[in-house]
């Protein structure tokens, strides 16, 4: 018989009981976040400075939200870098 708690347990379950699902999660977003305004820069054209100059901003500023590793952007940032390229952030609890 296997003793192992972590058989028939969604991975959700496992992060939960390790105490980062939130912190995963957030990583997630954030990673998902900045390949689409990535992906959008890219097919309109729109390079970094740019979007620094539409965002009113600095280019370390873009770099940071493009960044998919730093997630201390805050959500007034990624609705302006939204804006900027045309398009709405949309946040919604599930």
């Amino acid at each position: 018989m296997n003793n192992n708690p972590h058989i028939g347990s969604s991975f959700d379950d496992f992060l939960a009981e390790e105490g980062i699902l939130a912190e995963v999660e957030a990583a997630a977003i954030k990673r998902v976040l900045a390949y689409q305004l990535e992906q959008e820069m890219k097919r309109t054209k729109l390079t970094r400075t740019q979007l620094a100059t539409r965002m009113k901003t600095s280019r370390a500023s873009v770099n940071r939200l493009l960044d998919p590793q730093n997630v201390s952007v805050t959500l007034q940032t990624m609705e302006r870098a939204a804006l900027a390229i045309g398009k709405k952030l949309r946040i919604e609890l599930a």
